[in-house]
């Protein structure tokens, strides 16, 4: 093989090129070939894998189609494009395997079943004659030319898909499917077919072959990760923001003081909106969007560190009270966008208003604050009654509300009856309805991410995974059970499991033996929440830097 610039694909052909030839010299040609298969078996087991890995990949591509086809559909049709066509070279890559064993060997060779070869069954493992027909040919016009005809364009193909948007992953691309020229051993140019297949035994050419596979779903890998990632890179981090108006009443008795809270609904807390109340207009752009304007005179709210503003009126008539505004928010990728919100409330006679102070729905297992009042009326004279759960007189730590509800069932409402005693007489009033909902899912993460890059050292100096409720107004622990580490050294997938949040001294030594640009993967992440459910959470994919 070659000694000039070469890929590490290449100096590893070479490596066992070279061990393989000093072995057969010294007579010990049963050795070599165990080795061979050997390498064709751990490399067989990482195909496995990567598959594993890619599938669950496109599975996460289409979840996210199904909650939001507009944004995910481009990203989504790029991925099945990027399948299509590691499948078509990757199958090309297996035809070719096992052409070469059957016309070595017969038809009814042990050694393919279907689709799937046996390495450990083959039996003429140092035919070299065949394997040379078949990919070099008398006229160097053999199978070799299409296959590095496949990948020069499967390489272009990913790159052109990456679109100069991430360098890393396109120089990953550009290294791991080199096809370039090189070196005999006489330091003669030479092509790459000649350079990779000519004169090598059938198992050796085989475990080349399944190195080659390695490399296409290597390369698919890389390139799935970064249109996933593409899928929110200019969007907010949440999965839906409505302008939100939150009252302690829309009812109110002349003379009393109208509150309102006014913010987004799972807004991230770190960038502040700008709220404005006032009048606003609608401007159609050129491009067929929309966007938004305050007209005349407006005022600007203040907004609290939870992204709140609160907007205040003293009422002195009765009668219907129209407000509306704006609400703008940075994007992550610095644009503002502005939201507008319409809002109404009444002042005249007594009636109820029940509004959840945390959000719209109530959780099972959780104790969920709720503000029940009638103006005009102490909140000892009301009472209150709930199916499907409980509900008590009671103030949770830092939530407004003096009632606390506890539904039962998911998927059942859960209405809030409430009467108030008023001039001696018990009244009832319309029950208010709320929907039940689970706990939300918690995030995994690790080194303080969820995906990414993270530095060799931070990743030793991390003592667990962990899993955080994000966006979230309750303040909710999670337990990690237990997690799965798995990396790849020296073409094998190496793993160890935890059975808490800790990482074992087996994980930290796999961590230990990553190299720059190698992949770490967590799978198989449980959590268990405060309503003692256990959770699947998705894998954690991050590259050491």
């Amino acid at each position: 093989m070659g000694h000039g610039k070469e890929t590490p694909r290449q100096k590893m052909i070479g490596m066992m090129y070279l061990v393989l030839t000093a072995m057969l010299a010294l007579n010990v040609s049963k050795d070599a070939v165990e080795a061979f298969k050997n390498v064709d078996k751990g490399l067989t087991k990482t195909v496995a894998n990567y598959e594993i890995k890619n599938n669950l990949t496109y599975e996460e591509f289409e979840r996210a189609f199904s909650e939001n086809p507009v944004k995910a559909g481009p990203w989504r049709s790029k991925a099945t494009e990027v399948k299509e066509r590691a499948n078509e070279l990757f199958d090309y890559l297996q035809d070719i395997k096992i052409e070469i064993i059957k016309k070595a060997e017969g038809e009814d060779t042990e050694a393919v079943d279907g689709r799937t070869v046996y390495i450990d069954h083959v039996q003429k493992i140092d035919e070299n004659n065949i394997p040379s027909e078949i990919l070099i040919g008398a006229d160097e016009n053999g199978k070799a030319n299409n296959i590095r005809a496949l990948i020069d364009e499967y390489r272009e193909f990913l790159v052109e898909t990456i679109d100069g948007e991430n360098i890393s992953v396109e120089e990953s691309v550009r290294q791991s499917l080199n096809t370039d020229d090189g070196r005999a051993t006489d330091g003669a140019v030479e092509r790459w077919e000649n350079n990779t297949f000519q004169a090598l035994p059938l198992v050796a050419v085989i475990t080349i072959l399944s190195k080659l596979q390695v490399d296409v779903r290597n390369a698919e890998t890389d390139v799935l990760n970064f249109l996933y990632s593409q899928i929110d890179a200019s969007s907010f981090k949440f999965n839906k923001l409505v302008p939100t108006v939150i009252t302690n009443s829309s009812y109110v008795m002349r003379g009393d003081e109208y509150e309102a809270q006014v913010f987004i609904a799972a807004t991230d807390t770190t960038k502040k909106p700008s709220i404005y109340v006032g009048n606003y207009r609608t401007v159609n752009n050129a491009d067929g969007t929309r966007s938004y304007e305050m007209v005349g005179d407006y005022e600007s709210l203040e907004v609290d560190d939870q992204g709140m503003g609160i907007y205040r009126r003293t009422t002195t008539s009765i009668g219907d009270k129209n407000w509306s505004g704006l609400i703008n928010m940075p994007s992550p990728d610095g644009t503002i966008v502005s939201y507008p919100f319409d809002a109404t409330y009444t002042v005249g006679a007594p009636n109820v208003v029940v509004s959840p102070t945390a959000m719209n729905v109530l959780y099972v297992g959780l104790d969920n604050p709720i503000d029940i009042s009638v103006p005009g009326v102490g909140s000892e004279a009301i009472s209150a009654t709930m199916n499907n759960g409980n509900i008590r007189k009671g103030r949770l730590q830092n939530y407004r509300g003096e009632w606390v509800a506890r539904p039962e069932v998911v998927g059942r409402e859960a209405s809030i009856n409430v009467s108030a005693l008023i001039n001696g007489e018990r009244r009832r009033f319309p029950p208010y309805t709320f929907r039940v909902h689970n706990i939300p899912d918690p995030v995994a993460k690790f080194a303080g991410v969820t995906e990414g890059s993270v530095a060799k050292n931070v990743a030793l100096a991390t003592p667990g995974v962990f899993a955080v409720l994000e966006d979230f107004l309750f303040d909710l622990e999670y337990e990690v059970t237990g997690f799965k580490m798995i990396v790849t050294q020296r073409g094998f997938d190496r793993e160890a499991a935890s059975n808490s949040a800790r990482v074992t001294p087996e994980q930290r030594t796999l961590i230990d033996g990553l190299s720059r640009g190698q992949k770490l993967y967590i799978t198989e992440i449980k959590a268990r929440g405060p309503d003692n459910r256990t959770r699947n959470l998705p894998p954690i994919i991050l590259t050491i830097n």
